[in-house]
């Protein structure tokens, strides 16, 4: 590889850079990520951008080089600075979601498969015992008689995830509920967290979990190199319960329970993508209707708008006590702020 290829980070500051990453990512078929931390371009001698990378939390994201430029090993180049840079923020245990057909190349580059949805997407990860190590670690907490699951994310909890886990709760002899655990939501993971299990803390065979890096939200999962926003949802539905199988099998789980979704065009997807595939993998999945108070279904979305509209005692009947004692504390206050200042809405 030629020595005249240089790296620079790409600010969004920089007008010219940043025009020429957009072209060079159409070019290759790419839309640029709305989640990113840090952007590195690959430049030659007369300054053209010949490369790019990008990265988001603990994933390598819009992966580029021009295609009049392959095969020098110029990916190879910007895969190693993007991990480099993760090392300095204390990243060590790297994942990307590639093309299928693009899997290959990042094999080559150290990466691992974990699953993959044919001719859609490939997940990958810089470990090589990583998922199965992880699945091991579950087996450890394996429970005996009947096991359900959860995958929640609560922003904030509310009586109508209360109403789903006491379900799941009252039906089998062991639930393992996984907050989603990106701080990807106006309320920070581990007041979510703290939330979910003050709320559930009479239920004496709950065990919680952390998602991890193995289930996938929408914060993480990249819809770059997919066609339409639609096409990204069932892809990432369809690598999730790829991944949520394998997961249940550890835990023995042979139900997943969720909530009806009237509003939401992406948890609609998912529902129905599950509905599909849980049960041709032998897990049972089961849909419970929406608690309502007043004739409304209870939301996290309309209790967080109530927040923003400075209508706190409204949230009242919404949530349990111990999600409504949150919101009177110091940092309960401060998420209060940042609701207040949002749009209110459209956060997970």
């Amino acid at each position: 590889m030629s020595e005249t290829y240089r790296l620079s980070e790409i600010r969004a500051s920089d007008r010219r850079a940043n025009t020429l990453l957009e072209a060079l990512l159409q070019k290759e078929g790419i839309s640029r990520d709305a989640n990113l931390d840090y952007t590195v371009g690959l430049y030659d001698e007369d300054f053209n951008l010949v490369g790019a990378g990008s990265a988001f939390a603990d994933t390598l994201r819009c992966l580029a080089v021009d295609s009049s430029k392959q095969g020098e090993g110029l990916m190879s180049r910007i895969v190693s600075h993007l991990a480099d840079w993760q090392m300095q923020q204390g990243r060590s245990h790297l994942f990307l979601y590639t093309k299928t057909d693009k899997a290959p190349l990042f094999s080559d580059l150290g990466f691992h498969e974990i699953a993959r949805v044919a001719g859609t997407v490939s997940f990958m990860e810089n470990r090589r015992d990583g998922f199965p190590a992880f699945l091991r670690s579950l087996e450890a907490q394996k429970k005996e008689g009947t096991s359900a699951a959860l995958v929640m994310n609560c922003n904030p909890f509310t009586l109508g995830h209360r109403a789903l886990v006491e379900r799941a709760a009252t039906e089998n002899d062991a639930v393992h509920l996984f907050a989603v655990s990106e701080d990807a939501s106006l309320i920070p993971f581990k007041d979510r967290y703290a939330m979910i299990q003050a709320g559930c803390a009479d239920l004496t065979n709950i065990t919680f979990h952390t998602t991890g890096s193995y289930m996938i939200s929408s914060a993480v999962f990249p819809s770059y190199f997919l066609e339409s926003d639609t096409a990204a949802i069932r892809a990432q539905a369809s690598l999730d319960i790829l991944l949520f199988t394998k997961i249940a099998r550890a835990l023995n789980v042979t139900r997943r329970y969720i909530g009806e979704e009237p509003f939401s065009k992406v948890t609609g997807i998912y529902n129905e993508t599950m509905l599909r595939d849980l049960p041709a993998a032998g897990i049972e999945c089961i849909v419970i209707p929406r608690k309502e108070h007043e004739g409304r279904a209870i939301s996290a979305s309309h209790v967080r708008q109530l927040i923003h509209d400075g209508q706190m005692e409204a949230i009242r009947p919404l949530v349990p006590p111990s999600t409504y004692d949150y919101f009177q504390s110091e940092a309960g206050q401060k998420t209060v702020a940042r609701i207040k200042g949002s749009d209110g809405v459209v956060h997970y």
